[in-house]
């Protein structure tokens, strides 16, 4: 069987985020031991849509919404993020630390 790429095992901990919760690139590219590819992080959630992966729940490190873009240009991203209890101010995740989901501590 074939080794799973960078992409499937960013998606595989994506899948992993429990609903209201949320993480950063940084945590699952720290995570998946490659500490310095949150941007790779960042480029695997953009290539998500089709692959049943709660990219919505993955942020940047202080909770700034910068995938949103790639949510058809609307506000889904947040509103998805709303509807499971988490506000958003601003592009921003409100309380955070609250709702930071760390893959190295719960997996």
């Amino acid at each position: 069987m074939e080794e799973p790429n960078f992409f499937d095992k960013v998606y595989e901990v994506a899948r992993e985020i429990p609903y209201g919760r949320v993480t950063s690139y940084g945590a699952i590219a720290k995570y998946l031991g490659a500490a310095r590819s949150a941007r790779m992080v960042g480029w695997a959630m953009n290539s998500s849509s089709a692959k049943d992966v709660p990219a919505h729940r993955v942020v940047n490190r202080v909770g700034v919404l910068t995938g949103k873009h790639h949510f058809g240009g609307t506000n889904l991203m947040q509103q998805l993020l709303e509807n499971e209890g988490i506000q958003v101010q601003d592009n921003q995740i409100v309380d955070f630390q609250k709702h930071f989901w760390d893959p190295a501590k719960e997996l």
